[in-house]
């Protein structure tokens, strides 16, 4: 199912013995654009933390009851490395809360299903070499919202939300309000339309005319996302598409 990043903000994050918090945000790959961890305020049970879950360890959320089950104990979270999710995320930070609920990896070449039967002490003797440094690629949904979008010729709107499909757990597109040149529209963008995002100048840039991002399908941001509109949204700028 394909589910806005923003209403998942609201949703309440339940371990195996009841609540411990609500979902903050999403750091996600902006090269796989996979989603790596939820990051989830446990605030108002442990005062200042926010804890990192891997999807691994989640389960599909529920729309009626607008919560989202993980395979965890509170003893287990409230016990888990304390990362500060504000500041870059480290591979040492990383390898620890792997360590810590044997959660397989994602990185570089112990990511592979050879490296996943490897005990945890030959995961940390092969990713030493990384210990030290954060991932690059490892972003949070928080801080796009509101990048600016480029298009080939000239500026169309910003971000304002995601869409992410919990079947894999991967960003499939970003919300563009184009209330700055176009007002009153809302419309999506895949990743892979994406050439470019200019960090230091908040810009996503992407492989569309702002005419062509004027006349595409609408998006109703309170109508779920079904493979009608993707179709639609798909054969009008003629890419494939990604079901296929």
């Amino acid at each position: 199912m394909l589910w806005s990043t923003k209403e998942l903000h609201s949703y309440v994050i339940q371990a195996m013995e009841g609540d411990i918090g609500r979902v903050h945000a999403f750091f996600f790959d902006d090269q796989s654009w996979d989603i790596r961890y939820l990051v989830c305020d446990i605030g108002v049970w442990l005062p200042g933390r926010r804890v990192l879950i891997a999807p691994t360890a989640i389960e599909l959320p529920h729309y009626e009851t607008r919560t989202i089950p993980v395979r965890l104990t509170k003893e287990q979270v409230e016990n888990s490395p304390d990362i500060d999710t504000d500041m870059p995320v480290s591979r040492q930070q990383e390898i620890a809360l792997h360590r810590y609920y044997d959660w397989p990896v994602y990185w570089g070449a112990m990511a592979s299903e050879e490296a996943m039967a490897m005990p945890s002490a030959a995961v940390e003797m092969a990713q030493a070499v990384e210990e030290q440094e954060g991932d690059r690629h490892l972003q949070s949904t928080r801080e796009i919202i509101d990048y600016y979008i480029e298009a080939r010729d000239g500026n169309i709107g910003h971000v304002d939300d995601f869409i992410l499909d919990d079947a894999v757990w991967a960003i499939r597109y970003l919300v563009v309000n184009t209330r700055n040149w176009w007002p009153g529209k809302t419309v999506l963008v895949a990743p892979q339309w994406i050439t470019e995002i200019r960090w230091g100048d908040a810009q996503v840039h992407v492989d569309m005319t702002r005419e062509q991002i004027k006349n595409s399908p609408e998006f109703d941001p309170a109508a779920p996302v079904n493979r009608a509109y993707e179709e639609r949204l798909f054969d009008y700028y003629g890419r494939p598409k990604y079901w296929h």
